[in-house]
């Protein structure tokens, strides 16, 4: 069964309990609400992501509401268009267009650059 990351399971998890840790056929992997997949993307800085324009509509950031915290291993970061995001462990949090349900990894390894978020 998979874990929330909110709440008192786990300590300092982010406030939006959109993401949780899911099985994929990778193990452990981060997934948002819908239990859909996210991924880190090698060409990033901690804390900034250089997923931007196409690439975003591809690789759709984890979105950070207007009032979210920084908390643990869990970071806020600003965008290039203004919008917040949310990074673990200063890795920016991305889903993939292509994964169709969950528990879907088919963007594990796409262009050697893009790899499942494993906690």
């Amino acid at each position: 069964m998979a874990a929330l990351i909110a709440g008192a399971a786990l300590s300092a998890q982010p406030a939006f309990a959109q993401a949780r840790i899911g099985e994929t056929g990778k193990g452990k992997t981060l997934v948002d609400g819908r239990g859909m997949t996210l991924y880190t993307y090698d060409r990033d800085t901690p804390g900034k992501s250089s997923c931007t324009g196409m690439c975003a509509q591809t690789w759709p950031p984890l979105p950070a509401a207007a009032d979210a915290k920084n908390t643990g291993n869990w970071m806020v970061i600003p965008r290039d268009d203004g919008t917040r995001q949310w990074a673990y462990k200063g890795r920016p949090l991305y889903g993939w267009i292509k994964d169709t349900k969950p528990g879907d990894v088919t963007g594990d390894g796409y262009n050697n650059v893009w790899h499942v978020a494993q906690p």
